[in-house]
């Protein structure tokens, strides 16, 4: 794993999920569904395109429902491992009691960004799930980047957002009320962003998007070479930061990240099994599939 540079070849993508006492389950149970189904190859059931490992305190946690879910490996393992995964997945609920304990996983979510501003030449995603975004908001994080929350937690998300900026003199985040994620750093070098017409900007956020529909995954874009240098310049060294609405959104971001780094056939495939229709987000500055 300490060789790997870019989810581009068959082998599963690693997947890392912290689960924090009374976490919302469905933000948990759906992202799985859909990471755990998708494959490299449809009539290959054993191609798995992502391996998941579930981190948390204790040997069980339990969620706001009342489920007990098994971890995998505790904390202080999700740390030592923590440059071996290509995706952090942070969940909702019991946010609250997190921020005032300043518990996990609020350092490794600071860790995981550290490791890839060290380590640009590795693709790696931070996505969080509905209240989730409160935890990325109040370790700076979101600074610069455009995010989303579920509805009902805008107003704290946009206070706890500023506050983190006015906290660590950063800039501010561009919160988004009605996407149901949010993507920040795109995969490609992309050309001349003047001339390429699929960019999407900030200011156009809350815009329709005419942008072309299609396959912006790596594997099926032969045409584009990845740029190291142009991630290393770019905020948090490349780290791709998704964002989600509700609990049902959880779903679409998971969705996406299949697309982006499987194929888009591949999420097109789990959202028939699942029969889920796949509602798409907002993706800045980048190709909108």
């Amino acid at each position: 794993m300490a060789n790997k540079t870019s989810a581009v070849s068959d082998e599963p993508v690693d997947v890392l999920f912290a689960l924090h006492p009374k976490f919302n389950l469905l933000d948990f149970a759906g992202p799985l569904e859909v990471l755990t189904t998708a494959l490299h190859d449809a009539s290959d059931p054993t191609s798995r395109a992502f391996e998941v490992t579930i981190a948390a305190g204790e040997p069980k946690v339990i969620s706001d429902q009342g489920v007990v879910i098994g971890s995998q490996v505790s904390w202080k393992e999700a740390h030592d491992r923590l440059s071996d995964f290509d995706v952090l997945v942070v969940l909702g609920g019991g946010v609250d009691e997190v921020l005032k304990q300043k518990a996990e996983p609020l350092d490794l979510i600071s860790a995981f960004s550290e490791i890839q501003k060290g380590d640009p030449s590795r693709e790696r995603t931070l996505l969080s799930i509905c209240t989730g975004s409160l935890l990325l908001a109040h370790q700076g994080i979101l600074a610069g980047l455009s995010a989303t929350t579920h509805p009902d937690y805008l107003t704290k998300f946009e206070n706890a957002c500023s506050q983190a900026a006015t906290r660590d003199l950063a800039e501010r985040t561009d919160v988004i009320d009605d996407a149901r994620y949010v993507v920040n750093n795109l995969r490609f070098d992309l050309g001349d962003e003047d001339e390429n017409p699929y960019i999407r900007r900030k200011s156009d956020a809350r815009r329709p998007s005419n942008a072309r529909k299609g396959s912006m995954s790596w594997k099926g874009s032969n045409s584009r070479r990845e740029s190291i240098a142009r991630r290393a310049a770019m905020r948090l060294g490349g780290l791709r930061v998704i964002t989600s609405g509700g609990v049902a959104a959880g779903i679409d971001a998971a969705l996406y990240l299949v697309s982006v780094m499987v194929s888009e056939d591949s999420a097109a495939e789990v959202s028939r099994v699942m029969q889920v229709t796949w509602n798409k987000g907002v993706v800045v500055d980048g190709l909108d599939v």
